[in-house]
This record gives C-alpha cells, sequence and structure tokens, in this order.
C-alpha cells in the first residue's frame, strides 16, 4: 500500500513561521501588555520569556500563575480584554473552561496561564531554560492596578505635558 510522503519543500514551510501581519502591536509590546494583565489579576510569578531564537513557535511566551480554576480564568480575560484592546485577536485558546492550564495562541505570543499545581508541575520554566527571561522591570507597568492600556496612556500624556 503507499505511504503518505511529504517533500521537504512542504514540511519546510509549515515549519516556518508565518509572515507577521500588520498590527500596531508588535509581539514584544503585546506580551508586556498581556504579563501586565496578568499581574493585574495578581498572577503569580509572571515572566516573560524571549524564545524567538530557541524556536520557530513564537517570539515571546508569557507564563503566569492563579491559585483557583476561577482566578485562572479571570487572568486569561484580563489578557484577552488588554490585547483586544490593541487589536489583536487569540489564533486559539485552549483549556479555558476547565482553568486549570490555558494556552492562549497570538501568533507571535504563546500564553501559558496555569493553576499553581499544573505550573509546578510542568515546570515550564524549566523546559524552556535557553530561552531569554525578560527582566520585569523592563515590562511590569508602574501602576498594576490600571489597565495596561491606561498606564502607558497616562505616562504618554505626563510626556507630553513635561
Amino acid at each position: 500500500m503507499g505511504t503518505n510522503k511529504v517533500r521537504t519543500s512542504e514540511t519546510e514551510s509549515r515549519l516556518r513561521k508565518p509572515a507577521k501581519r500588520a498590527s500596531s502591536t508588535n509581539s514584544q509590546q503585546a506580551a508586556f501588555l498581556a504579563a501586565n494583565a496578568a499581574e493585574q489579576k495578581k498572577g503569580h510569578g509572571t515572566l516573560i520569556l524571549d524564545v524567538g531564537q530557541v524556536t520557530v513557535l513564537a517570539d515571546y511566551f508569557v507564563i503566569a500563575g492563579g491559585d483557583t480554576p476561577t482566578q485562572v480564568r479571570a487572568i486569561v480575560d484580563a489578557i484577552e480584554e488588554a490585547l483586544d484592546q490593541v487589536g489583536m485577536e487569540p489564533k486559539n485558546i485552549e483549556g479555558k473552561r476547565e482553568g486549570r492550564w490555558v494556552l492562549m495562541d497570538y501568533e507571535f505570543i504563546i500564553i501559558h496561564v496555569l493553576h499553581e499545581r499544573e505550573r509546578n508541575y510542568y515546570n515550564l520554566e524549566q523546559f524552556w531554560n535557553h530561552a531569554l527571561i525578560v527582566d520585569r522591570n523592563e515590562w511590569l507597568e508602574d501602576d498594576v492596578s490600571q489597565s495596561p492600556v491606561e498606564a502607558r496612556t497616562r505616562r504618554t500624556t505626563r510626556r507630553r505635558n513635561e
């Protein structure tokens, strides 16, 4: 019987990142927005991994933890809202109903929001230990009690007025 062989060029084209779509928000800014949205909802150990040099899957991973499935879902909702405000829609979101490990695929950033038990068990940070961790001071908003978009707008307005 015949076998399903895939030509090398087809395989390579599936592995390459698709061309970046036009957006006012680049992948780094989107990762920063997502991380700050997680912090607003008291996400635990939120971090950003720059994985662009070690995988073709994405430019950045954002990883955050929550104590309960309800908190995990609240973090996911906050991230969705923050990225929606800058015109970004997810390609796919998996695991939201269960609230144990939610994967949000925004094409060039992949966001993992995990219940602490799953986060400790799977230890994604260790699995991706060859990726660079983006310094928290680079992305953390001054006031995480306001939305990331409001904080950025406030800072821009302050600079213009100075």
